[in-house]
């Protein structure tokens, strides 16, 4: 696929307004994404009344003046021109374009000849017939429409008659920014011991800023170190027309009610990280605005993206987002309700975080990375093409080193925060010293990764008891849980002989002690191996035997190997019938390890029928959990049984279906060499680069990690050791991935493939 060429007409920086930082924003989250496979090139939009300054420098290749019609014309018709640009998307506001309502834009889309998209920043709730027509006419020009609330979205299927199949929701770009020590930061910016408030933003009349500064007089007579930070410079536009007479009636009203002390002026155009570290500080965030038409607020979304606790005046898009807790609403020129609201917060620690964690929560499926993802569908639609997959993300262990501590892994996580609750399991060990094994094989060997992979590796000699077998749950303490008597602990056993066997594989790259402790505990469990019942538990043990076999174990790993096969290749010959190709009467989690069980034993024993039983089995697997363009996993609400009469749900999706997915696939590849294996390898790892039902990130570009599931309408915030080893896993998977692409193309003469191209 060859690449293509965006043209984004929009103002952009160094121009100062929100307009522009939106579109660099976007174009960046764009460019990491999908770099190598996607042109993005800017025609940047003159200010009224300005001298044409814009520097012609990457990404900016054009020049504009929409408020000259000669120069929309001549601009639409040097864009004819040019064969290389495949989509033009336009930003609108009414302020971008001349003419009445931005008119000038209709004589530059008009003689048009590309196809082009457009996103209106503020939909009008009652235009006249003018403003209504010309809004209009664009969306009928235009091949998608792009706004950022669902109140855009009826406005204009309503009001302006835009089919509702033309309008896309796609909302506000958000950056997180983690910050460990919020007090550091409060020194480090000179507002250490106080309660921050803050409002950001270049000011003008109508974002109400004396509404915030009013409030503070209650606020302060209760809380005197409390401190409202009122950060940005003014305008360039209003600055132009009137100077500074805004701000100076701003800080004569400070001084007017004696609030020196709990007021300060940041008069600067702030750098992004400058501005996400002043949010992270922050206590709470006040928006004021005066407009109760206005659309969107990149500083509001930001504010709730830092986890700022919000009091905002109700305009469109907080009325949307500030439900369920989010944040507050009061009314429009109320110092009153502010003050109140603010008041409640601060005597209220806890309040305030909880309505932090449910602003971080509602505005991380917003995250740029989702944003440009959500872009670059629309733009495969308008243009007809095959939807372009995100580049693979580095496979950085920043979160498998947070969820590991002395003793080993820890079960589960509060959003990105390891919770010892719970303790440990065998089960995540397992997989993790997997990975690690992986991760020296496909990325590299160093004293870092040894140290996980003894950690993990010592904790499985630690579950293993004298008879050989292993116990699941280790208590935050270290202890064996109780729950290791109530529960059936096969599957984590079968789970350890495969990590042990798969140590045995890699261990050529290993520690010397690794490798000992994975021998003397694989040896320790053949006595009991043949007693399994459960067929995953045979499936993982067959696993944990034919990797071992790459060492000196023995004939006794082949002769169990053998014993296991045979057991599971009964299981599916009493539960298989013409439409029913499966070792159980359900699919329930981590199902593809089974037909890869039987693909290893066809491998070791040469049967013919185990290998047809596992083609048919992956076949029948993959047509449950394959839709055409992504993958739509088995739900852990219902699983799936035979017979049943009602579709799967949305919702209950979880990584380990995927990574096992993958892991099967690979290994059919490797013994068949058939390449459909390795295109149903790549579909299935873009479920976590934002193909799936809600297209949205599962893997967490902030931390390394991995959400906990997909839910019908959220992704689960949580990032448990399960989800996030099973996504290393899985993003290991694709660097075998594209040896083996590279492999077939060099064979066919070709350049080597992309994971990120088509």
């Amino acid at each position: 696929m060859k690449i293509r060429t965006l043209l984004f007409v929009t103002s952009y920086p160094p121009r100062e307004c929100g307009i522009a930082t939106f579109a660099q924003d976007l174009i960046n989250a764009m460019n990491k994404n999908f770099d190598g496979n996607l042109n993005i090139e800017v025609a940047a939009l003159e200010e009224s009344g300005k001298p044409n300054t814009t520097l012609l420098n990457p990404p900016v290749n054009y020049r504009v003046n929409p408020f000259d019609i000669d120069s929309c014309i001549e601009f639409a018709q040097q864009i004819n021109e040019n064969d290389k640009i495949d989509l033009v998307c336009f930003e609108h506001e009414f302020g971008l374009y001349g003419g009445e309502y931005g008119h000038n834009m209709l004589a530059m889309i008009s003689l048009l000849d590309k196809p082009f998209v457009v996103r209106f920043h503020t939909v009008l709730p009652y235009p006249d017939i003018k403003c209504q027509k010309v809004v209009s006419l664009i969306s009928a020009l235009a091949s998608k429409v792009i706004v950022m609330t669902r109140s855009s979205a009826d406005l204009l299927r309503e009001v302006y008659q835009v089919p509702a199949g033309k309008i896309v929701h796609i909302p506000h770009g958000t950056h997180a920014h983690i910050v460990d020590d919020i007090p550091a930061l409060k020194r480090q910016y000179g507002v250490e011991g106080r309660l921050v408030l803050s409002t950001f933003g270049l000011l003008s009349e109508n974002k109400g800023i004396e509404v915030g500064i009013r409030a503070m007089k209650e606020v302060a007579r209760e809380f005197p170190n409390a401190l409202y930070l009122i950060l940005g410079k003014t305008h360039p536009v209003v600055h132009a027309r009137e100077g500074e007479k805004y701000r100076n009636s701003l800080e004569a009203l400070v001084k007017e009610l004696g609030l020196e002390n709990n007021v300060r002026f940041v008069n600067s155009y702030l750098s992004l990280k400058t501005l996400l570290d002043y949010l992270a500080l922050t206590d709470i965030y006040l928006f004021t605005s005066k407009d109760p038409h206005q659309a969107v607020s990149g500083t509001f979304v930001y504010a709730m993206s830092a986890g700022c606790a919000v009091i905002s005046t109700s305009f469109v898009q907080a009325k949307e987002m500030l439900e369920d807790g989010a944040g507050c609403l009061v009314d429009f020129n109320n110092p009153e309700q502010m003050s109140q609201a603010a008041l409640q917060l601060l005597r209220d620690p806890q309040l305030r975080k909880n309505m932090s964690n449910a602003a971080k929560e509602k505005t991380r499926s917003s995250i740029w990375e989702n944003v440009a993802i959500a872009h670059m569908s629309v733009i495969s639609e308008a243009l007809a093409e095959d939807k372009l997959m995100p580049n693979l993300p580095p496979p950085y262990l920043d979160h498998v080193d947070r969820l590991t501590d002395e003793l080993g892994m820890l079960q589960f996580a509060v959003h990105d925060v390891p919770d010892p609750t719970f303790g440990y399991t065998l089960d995540d060990n397992a997989r993790a010293l997997i990975a690690m094994c992986m991760y020296s094989s496909e990325i590299k060997s160093n004293a870092f990764v040894d140290t996980l992979m003894r950690k993990y590796a010592q904790f499985i000699n630690k579950c293993q008891r004298p008879s050989g077998k292993f116990l699941n749950y280790v208590d935050k303490h270290g202890e064996f849980d109780a729950m290791n008597n109530e529960v059936n602990l096969e599957d984590a056993n079968g789970r350890a002989v495969w990590a042990l066997g798969y140590v045995l594989h890699s261990h050529e790259r290993l520690p010397f002690d690794v490798v000992q402790v994975a021998l003397t505990g694989l040896r320790k469990a053949f006595t009991w191996i043949p007693e399994l019942q459960s067929p995953r538990a045979m499936a993982f043990a067959i696993k944990g035997l034919y990797y071992a076999q790459d060492y000196r174990v023995g004939e006794k790993a082949s002769e169990l190997l053998t014993l296991l096969a045979e057991k599971l290749h009964n299981s599916y010959l009493q539960e298989a019938d013409e439409n029913w190709h499966w070792f159980e009467p359900y699919l329930t989690y981590g199902n593809a390890v089974l037909p890869e069980a039987m693909m290893m034993a066809y491998k070791v024993t040469g049967k013919k029928e185990y290998k047809q039983i596992a083609e048919d089995s992956l076949q029948f697997l993959c047509s449950k959990t394959f839709t055409e363009s992504y993958m739509k996993l088995i739900s852990n609400k219902t699983w799936y049984h035979r017979n049943a009469e009602t579709p799967q749900e949305d919702g209950g999706e979880q990584s380990i279906e995927v990574a096992y997915t993958m892991l099967a696939l690979n290994t059919f590849y490797n013994i068949t060499k058939n390449h459909s294996y390795l295109d149903k390898m790549r579909l299935a790892f873009s479920w976590y680069l934002g193909n799936n039902h809600l297209k949205q990130l599962v893997y967490n570009p902030l931390t390394y990690g991995c959400y906990d599931g997909l839910e019908k309408n959220n992704v689960n915030q949580n990032q448990g050791a399960e989800s996030t080893v099973c996504y290393l896993i899985a993003r290991l998977l694709m660097e075998q991935w594209n040896k083996h692409k590279y492999v077939t193309t060099k064979q066919n003469s070709m350049e080597p493939v992309r994971v990120g191209s088509n």
